[in-house]
């Protein structure tokens, strides 16, 4: 076993263990708060949508690479697949609509009364449902058209036209399907991120006029760098910086796959990693950056 394959399996590895306990215990939290009657808040039903969504995107990631990385012996269906493919779109999909969702929602939800989202904000919160329930039905409809085209690796040998992909492959689609995939997929992934960043950078105009705002309430004593605005300020870039950077990069790099039927190596593993990067990390960033946003609105 070739000592690249390990290093690849083990930082596979730590990623399935890190990013499932993370999504698994925030999404086992709202549960809790839900079965014992707590008072949930708007953004409490995204981010339990959120983490089961980054949880396939994980495990369809993962496992499979895991397994290809350290030579185990599997031998995939075409029906199992098309089933792994066919959830990790779905998962990665649902993942970018939904954080749009929840910072759109945040968005309003932290703008003042007297704004423009005056009417909406009230509204808001009783569509929150239905817009998560309408991004999986429509993008597990969209996906399916992907899953058709995936088949087994021991079927793969007798395409003459395929994407090699570790553990799967893929036969090439004519050129009305690609086109007609990209358009459903992603140019909504497209938008749904520009939105992120926009609605990102409302609150965080909304957190430095409000900061100044009540400069003079705040004790002398205690550097501005410490009130709640800045800690909130700070949560926001960070947030939005770490999931425009993991998509967009996954993004290219999947770009790239698939104008070669045979990628290296390197950039099919690497594209994987990074694809896991965000869905690993955003339980840890959400709730602290949902729980210093919660305390501003208090």
């Amino acid at each position: 076993m070739a000592s690249r394959n390990v290093v690849i399996g083990l930082m596979f590895l730590s990623q399935i263990a890190v990013g499932i306990l993370g999504n698994l215990f925030q999404l086992y939290y709202y549960l809790v708060l839900s079965c014992n009657e707590h008072p949930l808040r708007s953004t409490d039903l995204i981010l339990k949508h959120l983490s089961v969504a980054n949880a396939l995107i994980i495990l369809t990631n993962g496992v499979p690479r895991t397994m290809a990385a350290f030579s185990l012996k599997y031998f995939f269906s075409d029906f199992v697949c098309k089933l792994i493919l066919y959830i990790q779109r779905v998962g990665r999909s649902v993942s970018i609509g939904i954080t749009c969702l929840l910072s759109v929602i945040q968005n309003i939800t932290v703008s003042p009364m007297n704004s423009c989202w005056k009417n909406i904000k009230r509204k808001a919160p009783k569509h929150i449902g239905f817009s998560i329930s309408l991004c999986w039905i429509l993008y597990m409809v969209v996906h399916s058209i992907f899953s058709l085209y995936a088949v087994g690796k021991q079927r793969s040998e007798n395409l003459t036209k395929k994407r090699y992909l570790r553990y799967c492959s893929s036969a090439s689609h004519d050129k009305i399907t690609e086109t007609l995939y990209a358009a459903l997929c992603v140019f909504p992934e497209v938008v749904f991120s520009m939105l992120t960043i926009w609605s990102s950078g409302s609150m965080i105009l909304l957190l430095h006029r409000h900061k100044r705002r009540v400069q003079h309430i705040h004790s002398i004593s205690v550097s501005s760098r410490y009130c709640p605005e800045s800690r909130a300020t700070k949560r926001i870039l960070v947030l939005v910086c770490t999931f425009v950077s993991f998509h967009t990069l996954s993004s290219i790099l999947h770009v790239c796959i698939m104008f070669h039927f045979n990628p290296s190596w390197w950039l099919v593993n690497i594209n994987a990693l990074i694809s896991m990067c965000f869905p690993t990390v955003s339980p840890f960033l959400f709730s602290r950056h949902d729980f210093v946003l919660s305390r501003l609105c208090f």
